[in-house]
């Protein structure tokens, strides 16, 4: 990705489905001197609750999933299986919104898989690579990733700045998706139960 232009950058930030829904994200600015890790090393880069709350996921993934497999007898024990999981789920989601940091918090406009876009007072420079801190609410979790700005658009006393994720994980990254399907799968309920009241 570093060797893309500015141009291949935008096309592969809109390659991605991008949902208008507003998430808490933080956005830190990377010294002028920072490197980027490589995606191989971002888990050391990552604040230890993040790691945590991966490995966790990954941890109740594999225990459940032998469970899928098993006959009608064992639905009560994967049914409270699946409560324990989302009990440990909320604390985590508890711990993670520790790392929101009010200072560097925004709301985003638009996010995805792709990037992020955020509303700001203040422009930032294309190019720029900044530190993303992602809160999921509606699945109880939060992601630590890299991005670059690759548009700073000014509209009335606003700026609209879009990052393109350019360090995350894959199960990160495929964590956004299903994050932005989901929401906007309860958005067209919403929708078609407003329009029958």
């Amino acid at each position: 990705m570093d060797n893309l232009t500015l141009e291949q950058k935008k096309a592969q930030f809109e390659e991605y489905f991008m949902i208008a829904h507003g998430i808490n994200v933080n956005v830190t600015p990377c010294k002028e001197d920072f490197e980027l890790p490589d995606v191989e090393n971002l888990e050391t880069a990552m604040p230890n609750a993040f790691r945590i709350a991966s490995e966790m996921a990954t941890i109740e993934a594999q225990a459940l999933r032998p469970l899928r497999h098993l006959s009608d007898h064992a639905e009560t024990l994967a049914e409270y299986l699946n409560h324990q999981a989302r009990k440990i789920d909320l604390m985590m989601s508890f711990i993670l919104h520790q790392q929101d940091d009010e200072k560097y918090r925004y709301q985003t406009s638009k996010f995805g898989g792709g990037g992020v876009v955020i509303t700001s007072k203040s422009p930032m420079n294309i190019g720029d690579n900044v530190e993303l801190k992602v809160f999921l609410d509606s699945e109880a979790a939060a992601i630590f990733c890299f991005g670059e700005v690759i548009t700073c658009d000014q509209e009335q006393d606003d700026y609209h700045i879009a990052f393109i994720f350019n360090r995350i994980r894959e199960q990160d990254q495929e964590l956004l998706v299903r994050a932005s399907l989901h929401i906007q799968t309860q958005q067209l309920r919403k929708r078609a139960k407003d329009k029958k009241s």
